[in-house]
């Protein structure tokens, strides 16, 4: 097989360390029929040709890289990327290792294969490979438990435990999570007539920002997160794109849907904006960024409840960045900050409004910086947080009342996953699903005020709670003298348990860590 050696011999490496799933005995048909002997020379060049285009598509198709298909699909937005951020991409794919480490293989291979037949020990190893695969599952799958235990959901309302079943195969346990979170609504109540009492209600949605982000560059204890009187600890994003990031949140009011329903109307009841404005809130929509990138803009018109609105300007406000296409990026305080003094200078009733920021976007640059949006990301995020943080001070001054609303879309994947470069996020993994959300009321009266740390909320949840939350506090203002403690507010918020979903790909947490439903249809451990 002469060199071909050198492509099984590549594979046994990436199997070994996990960045290669071989189909072995599609490889052993592949290297057989390598090896029949042909005597004329064309026959020799079209297996050769034909071998080429099926080692690629074999080795491709092992990867972990997302189904040829998804990635033809995404060539239109790839061309919209800037040529830098092209360039910080292809420098994290190529390494230098790539270079030498073949050209140092392909040395001692020729070597070796002088003395030894190199050939028969591949031969042997893609026989021997699948058959100690086949025993290690076997006796993988007779020591490991029947299912998924969590000691924090085990005690959930009878209502939830189908959304949250944890026996049966993985299979079992997805189907049951489907059927138990299309069953779960919050209901929203008109807000007080009393102005005194009334709010309103901000959300920020931050796109790229985990746990494992803020870990990643030391920022986990920001001075922000301790502001916040309620912070979800071990909050689902259940999406790793914008896109569905944005449906996913702006139909909050009900369970979790399969990604592939997302793209289906919403069912009835299920818009938070549109049970806000039913409840009395002018609802509101912003970004500091055009929107046209994907079609986020027509993602959140269309989703968030309300016909024909459309996005708060932010033309001319300084330019702070440029956005990882090219596009200009106004910052997040000046826009926040400009879009507030204008709802205080027109008065009028409580306001409820959806704001979108991709300042920590991949690929975004700072002006007249050479740094990579890696290099900035620390720099970028720092100023996020304090942009939000600034703000929380400008409504405490307005003598107003609003709820902050901090939540991110998904994680940066900063620090990369298995199988993932830094950046990629086509596998949800709970690094990138995995994210910080905080609440903050402002404007309390002194005696209602947070002392101390805030309501941690620890258990798994998603949405559904958040907008429980949120429900809870628009019912019963706690901005009214008599209102209950804030730790009333959080008592029972429905669990959700931790399900990441893409257009080909899940991911499940278990009581050790999750596992992945591959695009292939088989369920593997994450790492």
């Amino acid at each position: 097989m002469e060199f071909w050696n050198l492509y099984f011999i590549a594979k046994f490496y990436l199997a070994s360390v996990g960045k290669l799933r071989p189909l072995w005995w599609l490889n052993l048909l592949f290297a057989l029929a390598l090896i029949v002997p042909l005597r004329q020379r064309w026959q020799r060049v079209l297996r050769l040709v034909l071998a080429l285009l099926a080692g690629a598509a074999l080795a491709y198709r092992e990867s972990d890289l997302p189904p040829f298909g998804y990635v033809l699909r995404q060539i239109p937005a790839l061309a919209a990327f800037s040529p830098a951020y092209m360039m910080e991409l292809a420098q994290r794919i190529f390494t230098p290792a790539m270079v030498y480490v073949p050209i140092a293989a392909v040395v001692a291979y020729v070597v070796i294969n002088r003395w030894v037949r190199v050939t028969t020990f591949v031969l042997l190893a893609l026989v021997l490979f699948p058959l100690l695969e086949g025993v290690g599952a076997l006796a993988a799958k007779v020591a490991a438990p029947s299912g998924y235990t969590n000691g924090a959901a085990a005690n959930t309302p009878a209502a939830e435990a189908g959304a949250n079943a944890t026996t049966g195969s993985y299979d079992e346990q997805l189907a049951a999570f489907r059927r138990g979170e299309a069953n779960r609504r919050v209901s929203f109540f008109p807000m007080s007539a009393d102005p005194a009492v009334q709010f309103d209600i901000i959300v920020i949605h931050i796109c790229s920002l985990s746990w494992d982000d803020l870990d990643a560059v030391n920022m986990s204890d920001n001075p922000l997160l301790g502001r916040f009187d309620y912070l979800f600890k071990n909050f689902s994003s259940a999406a790793s794109y914008s896109g569905p990031a944005a449906i996913r949140v702006l139909r909050a009011s009900c369970g979790q849907q399969a990604h592939a329903d997302l793209y289906s109307p919403a069912p009835q009841g299920c818009q938070i904006f549109a049970d806000l404005a039913a409840a009395g809130y002018d609802v509101q929509f912003m970004m500091n960024h055009d929107g046209h990138f994907d079609d986020f803009r027509g993602t959140v018109q269309r989703e968030i409840g309300i016909a024909g609105l459309q996005a708060q300007s932010t033309a001319g406000l300084p330019v702070v960045m440029k956005e990882f296409d090219g596009s200009p990026l106004a910052g997040d305080y000046d826009a926040l900050a400009r879009w507030y003094q204008g709802r205080v200078d027109r008065g009028g009733g409580p306001v409820a409004l959806y704001y979108n920021t991709v300042t920590l976007h991949d690929g975004n640059r700072l002006p007249n910086s050479n740094l990579t949006s890696q290099q900035s990301f620390p720099i970028r995020l720092k100023n996020l947080l304090g942009d939000v943080d600034r703000l929380i001070d400008l409504i405490g001054r307005s003598g107003r009342k609003a709820v902050l609303v901090f939540v991110p879309e998904h994680g940066a994947a900063f620090r990369g996953d298995a199988g993932q470069i830094s950046g990629l996020r086509d596998i949800p993994t709970p690094r990138i699903i995995h994210v910080p959300v905080g609440v903050k009321l402002i404007g309390l009266p002194t005696a209602a005020q947070k002392q101390g740390p805030p309501v941690v909320i620890d258990t798994p949840t998603s949405y559904l709670a958040l907008a429980q939350l949120i429900s809870g506090l628009v019912a019963n203002s706690p901005f009214r003298a008599g209102a209950p403690p804030l730790q009333q507010y959080a008592t029972d918020l429905p669990q959700t348990r931790m399900v990441g979903e893409n257009e080909k790909t899940v991911t499940l947490s278990t009581a050790n860590g999750y596992v992945i439903h591959t695009p292939e249809g088989v369920w593997m451990e994450g790492k």
